[in-house]
């Protein structure tokens, strides 16, 4: 169970992260080591990060925020070497987990 000064905290720190204010890697620690404990708060973190990806991204990632789609924690965008293109299946290789086939 939360007390009330604790839950007016995780959600002032949630509001940066949703906005995309700075935040703190303390202040993260803090928010993630009760998201580890408490299903409530695990998804308010997953939201605002959600929030923050829509607010942040370009048309395709807003969109797979908004669809709740895809990892939620950034990651540098998949590019393949345009100068040797190589086998299909070297390719696919480097690509995201999302992308790969098993």
């Amino acid at each position: 169970m939360l007390t009330h000064a604790t839950r007016i905290r995780l959600q002032d720190i949630l509001e940066r992260i949703r906005s995309d204010a700075a935040v703190s890697l303390e202040e993260r620690i803090y928010v993630q080591k009760f998201a580890d404990r408490n299903h409530m708060v695990a998804g308010w973190l997953h939201q605002a990060r959600r929030e923050q990806q829509a607010a942040c991204g370009d048309g395709l990632e807003r969109l797979m925020a908004q669809l709740d789609l895809g990892p939620v924690d950034p990651q540098p965008p998949f590019r393949p070497d345009s100068e040797d293109p190589g086998d299909l299946g070297d390719w696919f290789g480097r690509a995201p987990d999302w992308l790969r086939r098993s």
